[in-house]
């Protein structure tokens, strides 16, 4: 990694003074800086949960539109601020200074790497040409050249990840380290796009908006959905489903043992649910669960995770968080539950408004609480135990050495509904 890392910082030195920068430099830099920057705020919570799926294997995003864009329209100094802009950008709003620095560090010299080694390629093919590359390609050769440069940008970056992935996990499947298949078509794509986008902005200035636009609508219509349907989406609250949401738990765990960080974990249960799906029917009760699902999610941060632990029971994750913060938030979230009125039709197809609704809130902290998944969700469950034993509508905290109070159960077993204690 300090190799790689000292490579890259040799590579930007290098060729700090190889090409001038100019006006038009600027402006061009100015639009791929706030294109790649807007395409990570509307991505930024996907990309987040991606990442973390992808622990032990290459993290492929589309960030390489905007990177391959600027070889083919900056100089290189211009390139490497890119380059820092986005993953310092990324770094504060998508993981929020939560992802392990060196590996940040390491994956920004990658990419420096493979952009210059991109840069050289079209250097070699259009030796002293002036303006932007992507005014220089045409004909066969500028296909062949934009084909060749995004390969050497894919195969150094994707290959020095991978290296660095099998040496720091050799007891894993080295087929893991390669990552799918499909995230190679995605870079393809990438560079096609990014290339499209440099000829249109050198050719075409007024049509950019358009193909940021499509950038924006690839990433976030079609990848979405597909992705919510790979992590097994709740079909009936759009939250994570209960074994995704557990492992979400454990990633997120791993990462605060790395940081030394901390995290809380809410175990949320409606009080006297039973009576709504009685009184009203099952129709009435999902539309309070979706309800109560939309209020959790609002009153919770945008990296939290949210997911549907059982039959009304809801689970969040709240990575960073200490026990004053994390009992703020379910304090925060009790109090949007109870505000709510949800409007459904009742058991006579009448309209009915149900409000009234109150929650009891289990709380636990990494590490005061527990250091392992199960430990941590086991405390929480019993603080929730508790908050029900009191009275309801209420929170309560886990203690450091408490013992579990009758009828807790194992957080694997994740039923399907638990009998709310009416």
């Amino acid at each position: 990694m300090l190799v790689v890392q000292v490579a890259a910082l040799a590579t930007v030195a290098g060729t700090i003074t190889l090409a001038p920068v100019d006006r038009e430099d600027w402006i061009c830099f100015v639009l791929l800086v706030g294109a790649a920057v807007a395409h990570l705020e509307a991505a930024s919570g996907m990309e987040r949960i991606r990442e973390l799926s992808s622990e032990g294997s290459p993290h492929t995003h589309l960030q390489s539109v905007w990177f391959f864009a600027a070889v083919l329209l900056l100089p290189p100094p211009l390139i490497a601020a890119l380059l820092a802009v986005s993953y310092t950008h990324s770094w504060l709003r998508v993981y929020h200074r939560r992802a392990v620095a060196h590996r940040k560090t390491f994956s920004l010299a990658t990419v420096v790497l493979g952009c210059a080694a991109a840069y050289a390629v079209l250097s070699a093919v259009y030796p002293g040409h002036g303006e932007p590359f992507a005014t220089a390609l045409d004909g066969p050769l500028g296909l062949a050249t934009v084909v060749a440069a995004g390969a050497l940008y894919r195969l150094v970056n994707y290959g020095l990840v991978v290296l660095a992935i099998l040496m720091t996990n050799p007891d894993r499947p080295s087929r893991k380290a390669l990552g799918p298949a499909s995230d190679q078509l995605m870079i393809a794509g990438a560079v096609g796009l990014a290339t499209g986008f440099a000829v249109v902005l050198t050719t075409r200035p007024w049509w950019t908006p358009l193909l940021i636009i499509t950038v924006l609508a690839l990433h976030t219509g079609l990848l979405l959905p597909q992705f919510r349907d790979a992590s097994r989406m709740d079909a009936k609250t759009g939250l994570f489903d209960p074994t995704f949401w557990a492992e979400l738990t454990a990633d997120e765990l791993d990462r605060a043992r790395r940081l030394n960080g901390r995290l809380g974990v809410l175990l949320l249960d409606l009080d006297l649910f039973k009576r709504i799906n009685d009184r009203h029917g099952h129709l009435a009760g999902d539309a309070v669960l979706r309800a109560v699902a939309d209020a959790i999610k609002h009153s919770v941060r945008g990296h939290d995770m949210v997911g549907r632990y059982g039959g009304e029971e809801f689970a969040v994750v709240l990575p960073g968080l200490g026990a004053d913060d994390v009992v703020a938030t379910a304090e925060r979230i009790r109090a949007a539950v109870a505000d709510l009125r949800v409007t459904t039709v009742d058991l006579d197809g009448a309209q009915r408004s149900i409000g009234g609704l109150t929650a009891s809130v289990g709380a636990a902290v990494f590490p005061e609480h527990g250091t392992e998944r199960t430990t941590l969700l086991l405390a929480a469950d019993a603080a929730l135990y508790e908050a029900k034993a009191a009275g309801r509508n209420c929170t309560r905290i886990a203690g450091s050495a408490r013992p579990l109070l009758p009828g807790a159960r194992m957080p694997d077993e994740l039923p399907a509904a638990r009998q709310p204690q009416d």
